[in-house]
């Protein structure tokens, strides 16, 4: 007896991959953005705002968290609690709060490259054994940054800081 003979119900169904004549864009528009559709029209504004990288500090204990999404708004609403989705290693240090918003990237690729980096070189880097407090998190994170700077080409980004 053939499993998938048995099961097919369960198979999950997947969009063709384009004609050799057709390109990848319209084989999306004619599979999954019709008009009135409401995730390709959200579709559509997430590649509209470009992607971006941001480090939240916590208010509450002595953690960071880099991520990378295209609607930062939503995304630390998401972290909070406030809207569903938000990653489960940042739930501990609720309330976060933007510390760093790196934007200007290509594409998502070249955004998680850059995260990471940042957090490969972070974790690398030397720290003190005691007890970190946030301004020492917050400039250990700055020097990884000025690192991942030297390595990749970021010209075209724009890095800024807010204090809290």
């Amino acid at each position: 007896m053939n499993l998938s003979a048995t099961f097919r119900s369960a198979k999950i169904p997947r969009a063709l991959p384009p004609k050799s004549g057709e390109p990848a864009a319209a084989a999306l528009a004619s599979a999954s953005c019709a008009p009135g559709n409401p995730s390709a029209e959200a579709a559509k504004g997430k590649a509209a705002l470009g992607w971006c990288v941001y480090l939240i500090a916590s208010s509450r204990i002595s953690r960071t968290y880099v991520g990378v999404t295209t609607d930062f708004p939503r995304r630390l609403r998401q972290h909070n609690g406030e809207l569903k989705g938000g990653a489960k290693a940042s739930s501990a240090g609720r309330p976060w709060n933007l510390a760093c918003l790196i934007e200007g990237f290509v594409n998502r690729s070249e955004a998680c490259e850059f995260e990471s980096k940042w957090k490969n070189i972070s974790r690398k880097m030397a720290r003190k054994r005691s007890e970190p407090s946030m301004t020492s998190l917050l400039q250990h994170r700055d020097m990884a940054l000025s690192r991942v700077k030297n390595d990749l080409a970021c010209s075209h980004l724009k890095i800024k800081w807010h204090s809290s």
